[in-house]
């Protein structure tokens, strides 16, 4: 423990001209009284450690003590600074590793460019989770995570979702996995996976695992062919695919066609408006459209308001023909229609 304290202590003093005693108790989460013991400590090792009197004093290191990487150019250095993110790393249980090892790389960087840290932290933050939402991370991530890292096999139970009865139910599972990688999207942690002794790779949610234990602390051999981000991109493409389900053929207008890439996933918009043929005389073009389903169709394509007509199938035009009745009435008729629209009874 004071050992790696000291190391601390001489990486701090080796990236900056000068620090003073609560400077340093403050970093080293230690009294004041023990940085003068360390100090005194790491001047009787041979490190050359002065400590400048006085109230504006404070302990600096003397005759270039210190290591340095020349091969660094300013660029490089602030981009070692934002490969780190640090909220993930903290979810990961890695956050003070992170931090000892940037303490190291600024203690080893020539002086002109040890505000490499503060200059990139000053111009790029990367906030991960979308708007209104703060997930948890899942409690057992750390422990997934330190399994990825020293490529141990784990023991899981997973609740998996199967559809039932109308709806979703979930039943609990168990593997014996080869974790692969961990990769954040839009908040939530999904975990890369190979089945123990099988061959094919698969996607888990961390947060639907119920437990997780390191398997006997068997280490497993991992395929050094295997490419996380490539992996990662061909199966959410797929599972994008995999969930439009159906189709709804729709007109829209010229504000329509400009709109639609913000009401569905754009790689679909595109590829719909790409194969859709030429406007009509009243500049509307009509499309089929890839959706997960009526309701989710529903929802998105009424974001387009009258910028959108629904053709086809049946039921859904119905349900936007309900809609454009119940609110011609609620925005144009007097007291007695909104009552009949709040009972759900369009007049």
């Amino acid at each position: 423990m004071r050992a790696a304290r000291l190391i601390k202590m001489v990486l701090l003093l080796q990236s900056r001209p000068s620090m003073t005693a609560a400077e340093l108790a403050a970093e080293l989460e230690v009294s004041e009284r023990t940085v003068t013991r360390d100090a005194q400590a790491l001047s009787e090792a041979g490190v050359p450690v002065y400590a400048d009197r006085g109230r504006a004093g404070g302990y600096r290191l003397i005759g270039g003590y210190r290591t340095r990487l020349t091969g660094l150019h300013r660029g490089e250095a602030e981009a070692l600074f934002l490969s780190g993110v640090p909220g993930a790393l903290r979810e990961m249980g890695l956050a003070d590793a992170a931090s000892a090892a940037r303490l190291k790389v600024s203690a080893a960087l020539l002086p002109s460019l040890r505000d490499a840290s503060r200059t990139a932290a000053q111009r790029f933050h990367l906030d991960a989770p979308g708007w209104f939402s703060e997930p948890e991370p899942p409690e057992v991530l750390p422990a997934v995570a330190e399994a990825v890292w020293d490529d141990r096999r784990i023991a899981a139970r997973y609740r998996r979702g199967e559809q039932g009865a109308g709806r979703e139910a979930e039943r609990e599972v168990e593997r014996e996995l080869e974790p692969y990688g961990l990769v954040l999207k839009a908040g939530v942690w999904y975990l890369c996976a190979r089945v123990a002794d099988g061959d094919s790779f698969r996607v888990y949610r961390i947060d639907r695992f119920a437990s997780v234990e390191v398997a006997g602390g068997e280490r497993f051999t991992r395929d050094e062919g295997f490419d996380l981000p490539g992996f990662w991109a061909e199966r959410a493409e797929r599972f994008a695919r995999s969930i439009l389900r159906t189709e709804v053929v729709v007109r829209l207008s010229g504000r329509g066609v400009r709109r639609l890439p913000h009401a569905v996933d754009r790689q679909v918009a595109r590829e719909a408006l790409a194969a859709a043929g030429p406007p009509d005389a009243d500049g509307w073009i009509e499309l089929t459209l890839p959706v997960e389903s009526a309701d989710v169709a529903h929802a998105q394509l009424g974001s387009l308001g009258p910028e959108a007509e629904v053709l086809a199938p049946p039921e859904l035009r119905e349900r936007f023909r309900d809609d454009a009745r119940r609110l011609a009435a609620l925005y144009g008729g007097g007291p007695a229609a909104r009552t009949a629209v709040d009972r759900g009874r369009p007049r």
